[in-house]
């Protein structure tokens, strides 16, 4: 055999290989594809609902950005994974970590999305985090006492996120995190900040008066923020967005806070909104 023949050989051996490894990707990517039936759909647009998500005990992610970052962090177990040909083209990886795959049209996306104007893939999750415990070593967390406005609560997620809080604290009649317009609102934050649920009022307090911290919370008659020396090491305390901070959570509040208003004339609005005064007294007390 010439040289010139070897190479051809070889040549051809090459694109041989290539091209079974090729088909071996396929079949293993499209055997994991399942059809998107009438009662899949039925299902995942349950969850818009609060009894749809804890029949299931599963919650809905929407958008590129947001599932990618959900899926990367592992934080939660995926059920289903629904997304277009060519989102599948660019994440192939990530066929082998849902339990349920689907592949879709842009019209089919429209029928199973909640969004009016949804992107390419949506992905179900349990609603259990793999590791939702709290970190006892965690300089900073916040309780957010009966914060009913799911984007506000969203924002409060995504702002926590952005100030390195990892757990936020929730009491009962609290908006549920994994309320779509939460999700969206937290811009994949849920991926990195624990949110936990305390069952009671009791449970909530008690746990309050366990913390061996400044409990920090926002008040008309407290003290000036911005000329207050604030410790890392705390517990920031949100009221609710009419009533504010409850009364059995206020006795437990250790130092109150006032965010004071700049306006010249005295005329200004009531009160900041929860999720603003929140990021507030984030950055001021990561700025102490």
């Amino acid at each position: 055999m010439d040289l010139f023949t070897k190479k051809k050989c070889k040549l051809a051996l090459k694109y041989l290989f290539f091209f079974c490894f090729y088909l071996n990707f396929a079949a293993i990517k499209y055997t994991l594809m399942q059809i998107l039936t009438k009662n899949t759909i039925k299902e995942i647009r349950a969850l818009e609902q609060r009894k749809g998500r804890k029949e299931q005990h599963a919650w809905l992610a929407e958008g590129n950005r947001m599932v990618g970052d959900l899926l990367v962090s592992d934080a939660f177990a995926c059920r289903r994974l629904v997304a277009t040909s060519d989102w599948w083209e660019a994440h192939p990886e990530f066929a082998h970590i849902a339990a349920e795959c689907y592949q879709v049209t842009p019209t089919e996306m429209q029928r199973v999305s909640l969004q009016q104007a949804p992107q390419d893939v949506l992905a179900v999750f349990d609603e259990t985090r793999k590791n939702n415990a709290a970190d006892a070593n965690d300089d900073l967390s916040i309780l957010l006492d009966e914060v009913q406005d799911p984007g506000n609560l969203g924002t409060i997620i995504r702002t926590a996120d952005w100030f390195g809080v990892r757990d936020i604290f929730c009491a009962p009649g609290s908006a549920d995190c994994f309320n779509p317009k939460v999700v969206q609102a937290t811009m994949s934050a849920l991926a990195r900040v624990r949110v936990h649920y305390f069952a009671s009022k009791e449970e909530e307090c008690a746990w309050l008066q366990n913390r061996q911290c400044p409990i920090y919370g926002t008040f008309l008659e407290g003290d000036n923020i911005y000329a207050t020396r604030l410790q890392k090491h705390a517990v920031l305390v949100m009221g609710n967005e009419g009533r504010g901070v409850s009364p059995e959570v206020a006795a437990l509040v250790t130092d109150k806070l006032l965010i004071p208003h700049f306006s010249s004339d005295g005329q200004h609005v009531e009160s900041l909104n929860v999720s603003v005064a929140t990021a507030i007294c984030l950055s001021e007390m990561r700025r102490s």
